[in-house]
């Protein structure tokens, strides 16, 4: 009887990632949702605000920003798959580029799948990073499963590298660096971002 094939660590898994998706509510940000009433909206007499009638703010790490510059000179596509709708969202995706951008999304797994078969590479070319249980389809569907620091314990367990900052805190970053570090390209990217001193081809 041939002996069961051993499992691929994390640096093994990370060294075949050309694709690298992520949600956004617990890993671009800390997990904080902050509404404020939009007055245009609510000209209507009434004292009570309707819950169509606010505007939603996020706040974003800039070296999740920086991320992205570095995935992109290291051939990392990038995008992300949100079970909520957000302009704030939208504006940001906008200006990282990224590539692929999915939003109101109920099924995560199907949304993996599409844009794997979009990218027109492997399942085990691409990552996913979550926090929280509704991220765990396309985590399990991805070759490499990525966690960040302030994640739920199921998704811990699942995960094979849980970045070593929170969600909002640079956890994409983290993840970035993890990847390009286990192709070996991490330290050419960032001699050749900080050789790059026009800011309209690189997004801080």
């Amino acid at each position: 009887m041939s002996p069961m094939p051993k499992k691929l660590s994390a640096q093994a898994r990370a060294r075949k990632i050309k694709v690298l998706l992520f949600d956004v509510d617990g890993v671009l940000t800390d997990g904080k949702l902050y509404f404020f009433p939009d007055r245009e909206r609510n000209r209507q007499g009434s004292a009570e605000l309707s819950a169509q009638g606010s505007i939603e703010f996020k706040g974003f790490h800039a070296h999740d920003g920086l991320a992205i510059s570095l995935a992109r000179l290291g051939a990392l596509r990038t995008g992300l798959i949100t079970k909520r709708y957000s302009e704030t969202v939208a504006l940001r995706a906008r200006d990282l580029k990224l590539e692929f951008v999915r939003q109101g999304i109920q099924d995560k797994a199907t949304a993996f799948k599409e844009i794997v078969q979009e990218a027109g590479v492997g399942v085990d070319q691409t990552a996913f990073v979550g926090d929280d249980v509704v991220d765990l389809p396309a985590m399990r569907a991805a070759g490499l499963a990525i966690a960040v620091r302030n994640a739920r314990a199921e998704v811990k367990n699942e995960a094979h590298y849980i970045t070593p900052n929170a969600g909002g805190a640079g956890a994409l970053r983290d993840a970035v660096e993890f990847i390009l570090k286990a192709q070996g390209k991490w330290k050419a990217i960032v001699e050749a971002y900080i050789g790059e001193r026009r800011p309209e081809k690189i997004l801080q």
